[in-house]
């Protein structure tokens, strides 16, 4: 992966600009529906701030050697989102700011001695602690795009598309078919930066454009506008992205 140290200072300016977007929201735009079905943009800020202090879990867990769960459960994880997104901006703003800068905090002290523990994700797979920054990476870009503010991936950082984008790839090749969905029997092809995925049948159909609309699409944080198909269709529907990170 890239230096951590790194990594931490793209988080932590990807969620100024974060809070920057909340802030300039009214209560009553908060309360609107967010590009997440059944979610408002009040209850997209609370996950972000819950999802920092579920990652700050695994990484105390990797400290103190003490399985921590990342949530106590899925159903505690979305009722605790639930409960969270009635509050006001001041109080959302102030909750990603200060979760942000505590999983922050506890990644820059974890001992390098732990940053190989594995951990758990909530949905079950397993991963070095150090891969819990990287996963936050993906949560504030992401969710950035899903509050519906003009935010979209024209506007993320190169240096987050330089690693998300053949992260992408090589994860979703490494699922096995029956998991890659409408997918299964593509060929994904970047003609920015030659990188590709073959997903069965390498002469399948041929899916192309920059590594960075092939992103925003595989991560369902865009239509496909910019990329081509061939032979001529519609595009298929990506699996669920993120996926389990493969080769660590």
């Amino acid at each position: 992966m890239r230096d951590w140290r790194k990594v931490l200072e793209e988080i932590d300016a990807g969620t100024e600009r974060v809070v920057t977007t909340l802030s300039g929201f009214s209560d009553e735009e908060l309360a609107a529906p967010s590009a997440l079905p059944g979610w408002t943009r009040a209850h997209v800020a609370t996950h972000v701030a819950r999802n920092a202090d579920s990652l700050w879990n695994l990484l105390e867990w990797a400290r103190t050697g003490v399985e921590i769960p990342q949530y106590p459960s899925l159903a505690a994880r979305d009722a605790d989102i639930e409960a969270g997104a009635g509050r006001c901006r001041s109080a959302l703003v102030a909750d990603v700011r200060a979760t942000a800068a505590r999983f922050a905090e506890q990644a820059r002290t974890l001992p390098s001695a732990a940053w190989d523990a594995k951990v758990r994700a909530i949905v079950g797979f397993e991963h070095p602690a150090w891969y819990s920054v990287c996963r936050r990476w993906n949560e504030v870009e992401a969710h950035h795009v899903d509050l519906a503010a003009g935010y979209g991936p024209a506007d993320w950082p190169e240096s987050y598309v330089r690693w998300a984008f053949p992260a992408t790839l090589r994860d979703l090749a490494a699922l096995p078919a029956g998991r890659q969905g409408e997918l299964a029997g593509f060929r994904l092809v970047a003609t920015d930066t030659g990188e590709s995925a073959d997903l069965g049948d390498a002469a399948g159909p041929v899916i192309s454009g920059s590594g960075r609309a092939l992103l925003g699409w595989l991560s369902g944080r865009s239509d496909g506008s910019g990329l081509a198909l061939r032979p001529d269709g519609a595009l298929p529907v990506p699996p669920p992205w993120p996926h389990a990170p493969s080769g660590l």
